[in-house]
């Protein structure tokens, strides 16, 4: 059981044995601790990425960071998880079903440098939005019902960039008018709103899943510990990144918002968490900007969500 909120310790967490935690984008950044700190409490946790090599390589990390400081861990597995390939989001979802219990989603994996020029995927999608949005979308339907089977919960990884870009996405796509800011502000704004839309869809169907968005503040890879073959800026990187100490911080604490939102019993549905000075701090409860409250943007997101990945969430099923 989780203590009160307010004795919510993201260094100490509440013994999470018994549990077990899919996390997408494992193998670096924020992905890779929340696996280490939910591994740290006892969990079980999935770790997936595309590359078998770095993943094989992270989570060897976790299990060697734990030896080394002499820490008792949960059970550490991987699955190989694209998640701009919806194909591999269907053989992916299809073998985490088989496996079991699933307690919590984290929706992590992301583009965040995205390219100069509009990419497309081979399934004819926009890049960012793929692996951002879409493939996140597809993967939480089809986890839904084991999901609902441990009353557990996803989280949809947020930006405060949000707060900087107030304009209705209204061509998710970018056909037209791409640039590089434009594809992650704009994939961030429509992950905090279907995240938000699907806390209305699963209250209205009365499915026992929460839909919480977590986002990390400001955590840059030269602020981290470097970790072989899982972190491992530049000396100029670090040196820069160095810089900007004050209003940043590492992406081992970026991940506790993460943590909290996927783990803290005391968390609903709906909510944001985020560091508690917007950029760095402990876990706090947020406000997701404007734009993403919207029920009509978030609705309109949900449809091209549904539309473009041939997936429709099995709220009768997961309710049973």
């Amino acid at each position: 059981m989780s203590p009160r909120a307010a004795d919510w310790d993201p260094r100490h967490l509440p013994d999470l044995r018994g549990r077990t935690y899919l996390v997408t984008g494992s193998n670096a950044g924020l992905g890779f601790f929340a696996s280490e700190q939910l591994a740290g409490a006892g969990a079980t946790v999935v770790m997936t990425g595309r590359s078998p090599n770095r993943l094989a390589a992270a989570r060897a990390a976790v299990l060697g960071r734990a030896a080394e400081h002499g820490h008792a861990i949960g059970t550490v597995e991987t699955l190989l998880l694209d998640t701009s390939n919806l194909g591999s989001v269907r053989a992916a979802a299809a073998t985490a079903r088989q496996r079991g219990r699933i307690d919590g989603l984290l929706l992590n994996a992301g583009i965040v440098h995205a390219p100069k020029q509009r990419e497309t995927t081979r399934d004819g999608n926009e890049l960012v939005f793929a692996t951002n949005v879409l493939g996140h979308f597809a993967l939480a339907g089809a986890l839904l019902t084991a999901l609902a089977a441990a009353r557990g919960r996803m989280v949809w990884l947020g930006s405060m960039s949000t707060s900087m870009w107030a304009k209705d996405p209204v061509d998710p796509q970018l056909t037209t008018g791409y640039t590089a800011w434009r594809a992650y502000v704009q994939s961030k704004i429509a992950t905090t709103a279907v995240g938000l839309e699907a806390d209305r869809r699963l209250r209205a169907a009365g499915v026992p899943v929460k839909s919480v968005i977590a986002h990390p503040g400001y955590s840059p890879s030269g602020r981290t510990p470097g970790i072989h073959g899982v972190n491992e800026p530049s000396r100029l990187g670090r040196f820069a990144d160095n810089l900007q100490a004050p209003v940043t911080q590492s992406k081992e604490h970026g991940a506790w918002s993460l943590v909290r939102a996927l783990a803290d019993v005391s968390v609903e549905g709906g909510e944001m968490w985020g560091p508690q000075r917007i950029v760095h701090g402990s876990p706090h409860r947020a406000t997701p900007s404007r734009i993403t409250r919207d029920p009509a943007v978030g609705e309109r997101l949900w449809v091209v969500c549904e539309n473009t990945t041939r997936m429709r969430w099995p709220f009768e099923a997961a309710r049973r």
